[in-house]
């Protein structure tokens, strides 16, 4: 377990190669993305980062639905009794999973890519493979800012999902991309700035087209699902995923 903060009142909390975030102001926090279900045990060390308690959660934010993604989600909105938002392409994926679309077989990863095979078995031992859905979701719309902790823009860029979604913190010059846009393929092992592989995407040529969103942002900091963050700016991380193109 890590926990980072990468920007003054957001709190990075990384585990078995996945991140989830915690946005804090004076209304009180806002977790962004469920990680693992593993990580709920470590979600109040992150909140102490920003001098938050699990008390002062008031939301939590999905960019997308995928398990490793959703793995608290159920468990912090009966617990903490709070909303848990989604776009509404993604709703159905929340309450189940593991029912993704997907370009590529996966199980030929692993074996072409070597260095993907610790990452999954760190995901694995985190409780990827036991994750429960969560269902009566908020439906979040992109476009406009969401009333919650940390006020977060909300940037639709479909492709990794139907429904994914990034979150643009204008105030902290700072964008929250998901796996619209990561730093590790964890189908991979490959690092920099990219988009996840087919293995996990429904669709990269619509993922690569909807980067140009998150370039719109003009954010100098990245904090993506997947690996470090990045400082370069987005537009540069745009560059760069392009550059590599789908896998």
């Amino acid at each position: 377990m890590k926990v980072t903060v990468p920007v003054p009142g957001v709190a990075r909390l990384a585990h078995a190669y996945v991140s989830c975030y915690v946005l804090a102001d004076e209304d009180g926090a806002t977790v962004v993305d469920a990680g693992l279900p593993r990580m709920w045990g470590m979600l109040p060390r992150a909140l102490a980062a920003v001098d938050r308690r699990l008390a002062d959660v008031r939301a939590v934010v999905l960019t997308h639905a995928h398990f490793d993604h959703v793995g608290f989600a159920r468990r912090a909105r009966e617990e903490l009794d709070v909303a848990v938002w989604v776009h509404d392409a993604d709703a159905r994926l929340a309450a189940h999973p593991y029912r993704y679309a997907h370009e590529n077989p996966r199980a030929t990863y692993p074996l072409r890519h070597p260095r993907a095979v610790p990452i999954l078995g760190a995901m694995l031992a985190a409780g990827a493979a036991r994750v429960h859905g969560v269902e009566n979701v908020r439906r979040l719309v992109p476009g406009g800012r969401l009333e919650i902790p940390g006020r977060p823009v909300v940037v639709a860029c479909p492709g990794h999902t139907d429904g994914h979604v990034a979150l643009h913190l204008p105030d902290r010059d700072t964008l929250l991309s998901g796996d619209a846009l990561v730093t590790l393929d964890p189908y991979t092992g490959r690092t920099g700035p990219r988009i996840v592989a087919g293995a996990a995407t429904a669709d990269s040529a619509l993922n690569l087209a909807s980067l140009d969103a998150l370039a719109a942002t003009g954010a100098r900091v990245v904090l993506p699902g997947h690996g470090e963050p990045w400082t370069g700016g987005v537009v540069e991380a745009v560059r760069c995923a392009r550059a590599v193109g789908a896998a």
